[in-house]
């Protein structure tokens, strides 16, 4: 199975009193859209620190967008809809949305991935290196820029 790739690419720094890079926003915003379409998703961070400001971000959505979702080893026996860590995640999940600076040992699990290009010089690089990656995985990449 081929793995459909989608880098979203940032053209704008983070807006002055953001709680969470613009990156971090954009992919809180793509998880909870995800959910309402019935997916299940995995969120892949490099720490504790970004799953905890992923998780207090969905936390600070309006009541009605709310988004089912715990960090891994807390929640429900098989996880919520929405569930963002380190580490592999429970049960079948068809979406994975990359926070970290690498691709998981386990991205071949995924269906479709959600990845993203800062516009920080360090983060863009590491960008290009996940999409060498996918693209040697045989992924179909697409891309699409973000002026917000």
């Amino acid at each position: 199975m081929t793995i459909n790739a989608r880098f979203f690419v940032l053209k704008q720094n983070n807006e002055p009193g953001k709680p969470v890079p613009a990156h971090f926003d954009l992919a809180a915003r793509s998880a909870a859209k995800l959910y309402r379409a019935g997916q299940r998703v995995f969120i892949y961070v490099d720490s504790v620190e970004d799953a905890h400001a992923v998780d207090e971000h969905l936390w600070c959505f309006e009541a009605d967008s709310f988004v089912p979702h715990n960090l891994q080893g807390e929640g429900p026996k098989g996880g919520a809809p929405v569930e963002i860590g380190q580490m592999p995640p429970v049960g079948r999940r068809t979406i994975l949305i990359n926070l970290a600076q690498q691709l998981p040992d386990f991205v071949r699990r995924f269906d479709k991935i959600y990845d993203f290009v800062p516009v920080e010089s360090n983060a863009k690089h590491a960008a290009r290196q996940r999409f060498m990656q996918l693209r040697q995985l045989g992924a179909e990449i697409s891309t699409k820029e973000i002026d917000n």
